[in-house]
């Protein structure tokens, strides 16, 4: 059951930080300073879901593969402690950062250079996540053969 909610909230962080990072791009390159606005504004509001995705995959996480020493554990359990300090210390003081910017209509240089960090931070942890869960797959692929 631990392994079904730990997958379950790792691909639900993963797909939000996606819809983040898509709709940022879609945003800035299609949109109008209102849109990015809204955008930067629902990204705030979709931390309220992300940040319990991501305390449950990562409690979880350490749950099940406490006792586990294999490559693709240790190598998910190193990538973790990146992974968590990338999105509080950059991403989530960005999108507060960014939000606030928006919606007063101040596109200027500063928020372009951390829309830009943003951007890269944001890829890194997809990244990252993606890594997470073509190892975990791998892991519960192991586990299925062995049963």
């Amino acid at each position: 059951m631990k392994q079904k909610v730990h997958a379950a909230a790792g691909v639900t962080a993963f797909l939000i930080i996606l819809t983040f990072w898509t709709s940022t791009v879609l945003s800035e390159v299609l949109g109008t300073p209102e849109t990015i606005a809204l955008v930067k504004s629902r990204i705030l509001l979709g931390m309220f879901a992300l940040i319990p995705a991501m305390a449950i995959a990562g409690g979880s996480g350490m749950a099940i593969g406490r006792r586990r020493k294999d490559a693709p554990a240790r190598a998910k359990m190193k990538r973790m402690p990146f992974i968590a300090a990338n999105g509080l210390l950059v991403l989530l003081p960005a999108a507060f950062f960014l939000e606030a910017r928006a919606s007063a209509g101040n596109f200027d240089g500063a928020f372009i250079v951390v829309q830009g960090i943003e951007l890269l931070a944001g890829a890194l942890n997809l990244t990252m996540m993606g890594m997470n869960i073509r190892d975990g797959r791998r892991m519960a692929a192991r586990r299925k053969s062995r049963a």
